[in-house]
């Protein structure tokens, strides 16, 4: 199962909204297959690790294989056929299972459909680490919204920025791995301020890797369209309180000042089947998410040799505890959890 995890990782960025699965095959305690779901809407996992397996002539050692996989089998028609079938056609009789799937059109249903035909399943291996691998999906599928990370980079002092002046906080490996980060997750959001100050691309230039849906809350529809956020590559949502409707690859997505914006925009969200989204400020916009615990992991970037005097205040982290850090050069990146006591 170890394995198969490290195969699903390498669909990161690629296959949302469907969640990272890897399967690997074993016959008489050595692989002789395996894969992992490359991109959204191609062969799933399974359907890759039997088919490396056959062209490894490996066919006629099915019937006395252990198929292990990180998510259980689909049982439904979607974008491809159901993995479930395949493994009963290919008469493996034992299926071991890291987590259910929660999707309402599998979940146990694809279980069920692999004990009826007489094949052994085994659920729950190294679960914790499966369901951590795809808690955009899960989140997505049992909390009915998306997956909530809020980044940002504060001076020694604690302040984001200058007034009316851009501030370069973070060191270029704190930058690389930012974009790392934006490869990861299928939308990134920016309030108006923002996107006038930084001008910013929003792009994964410094990874390899798909650039995230470009979001960005522009009420009164006064952000300038030479604006970068505004590139016609990709796609952009603008959060705003004048007109709702689609020109060019911009989706203009009309919200209300009496509500939440925060609840309006992940509703929103979950409208348009996006499954994460990585919140870059700026602060006022950050600090909404936090102060109305819609988060589920806070990326924090200090520069401990830089002070900013007079400047814009970081957000006040609320509800958090500390889960790990890492140094990159004067760089320490602090990652906060919600605080459970309080969440439940």
């Amino acid at each position: 199962m170890h394995r198969c995890l490290q195969l699903a990782r390498q669909g990161a960025g690629y296959v949302a909204p469907n969640p990272m699965v890897g399967a690997v095959l074993v016959h008489q305690g050595k692989i002789i297959g395996e894969g992992y779901h490359q991109v959204y809407g191609k062969a799933h996992a399974e359907v890759n690790c039997i088919e490396q397996a056959i062209a490894n002539g490996h066919a006629g050692k099915f019937p006395e294989s252990v198929m292990y996989v990180t998510l259980e089998p689909c049982a439904h028609f979607g974008k491809t056929p159901p993995c479930a079938d395949l493994i009963i056609h290919h008469r493996i009789p034992e299926v071991v299972i890291g987590s259910r799937d929660p999707f309402k059109q599998v979940d146990g249903k694809g279980i069920e459909k692999l004990q009826k035909a007489g094949i052994k399943v085994t659920t729950g291996v190294l679960e914790k680490e499966c369901l951590e691998l795809n808690k955009r999906f899960f989140t997505f599928h049992t909390l009915h919204r998306p997956y909530v990370i809020l980044k940002w980079a504060q001076t020694a002092d604690a302040r984001i920025g200058t007034i009316n002046r851009r501030l370069l906080i973070s060191n270029e490996y704190s930058n690389r791995l930012v974009h790392k980060w934006r490869s990861e997750e299928q939308a990134i959001l920016i309030g108006t301020n923002t996107a006038l100050a930084d001008n910013p691309e929003l792009t994964t230039r410094l990874w390899p890797g798909q650039s995230p849906i470009r979001l960005v809350i522009d009420m009164e529809l006064k952000l300038p369209a030479s604006l970068k956020i505004f590139a016609p590559e990709g796609r952009v949502i603008v959060f705003n309180t004048r007109k709702q409707g689609k020109e060019n690859n911009i989706d203009y997505y009309q919200v209300t000042e009496d509500t939440s914006i925060v609840h309006q925009i992940l509703n929103a969200l979950r409208h348009f089947n996006i499954q994460s989204v990585l919140v870059e400020g700026g602060a006022q916009l950050l600090q909404s998410f936090i102060d109305e615990d819609a988060w589920d992991e806070i990326r924090r970037i200090e520069n401990l040799q830089l002070t900013a005097g007079h400047g814009l205040p970081a957000p006040i982290i609320r509800h958090a505890s500390l889960a790990s850090k890492l140094e990159l050069g004067h760089d320490s990146i602090q990652f906060f959890e919600p605080d459970k006591s309080i969440r439940n």
